[in-house]
């Protein structure tokens, strides 16, 4: 059996513990409280390591957040040398803050990753049913990678 390790990052109250809860079925969508998570940037290598995909988690609503993706994209895609369909972007809508699809132009390399919309009041099965298709093709991924290696170390 495989064992993907896959990063939740991105901004502060973006929403990455609700959704990561929520996609693992560990608990039932509760009221924003703060998570401490890793702050500090010195931490992120030990974090990254070994990581097979990241999930950039943002609220489209706060203008800051779109700011800071790159430099998300920047520290745990690009300098991990992840492929882009390694990497999904989750526009994460609060409660009570609407569902604004389709209005969200990202500039490259930003705009040529899976961007999927998130509101776990109106659709909670829509971002399940995306993060699952992409939980597969990292799987794809790391399978064909081990039959690679089993292959090479065959001939």
């Amino acid at each position: 059996m495989l064992k993907a390790k896959i990063l939740f990052v991105g901004p502060c109250e973006s929403g990455k513990t609700v959704l990561a809860n929520f996609l693992t079925e560990s608990s039932d969508i509760t009221e924003y409280s703060p998570t401490q998570g890793v702050r500090f940037e010195s931490c992120w290598p030990a974090l990254m390591k070994d990581a097979h995909g990241v999930v950039i988690v943002f609220n489209a609503d706060i203008p800051s957040h779109r700011k800071e993706m790159e430099m998300w994209y920047s520290c745990f895609v690009q300098q991990q040398l992840l492929q882009d369909t390694q990497c999904m972007l989750i526009a994460h809508h609060k409660p009570g803050s609407g569902d604004d699809k389709g209005s969200l132009s990202l500039s490259p390399p930003l705009n040529k990753l899976k961007l999927v919309y998130s509101n776990l009041e109106d659709d909670p099965e829509e971002i399940r049913m995306e993060f699952i298709k992409y939980l597969k093709s990292i799987i794809n991924s790391m399978s064909e990678s081990r039959d690679r290696e089993e292959m090479s170390i065959m001939t």
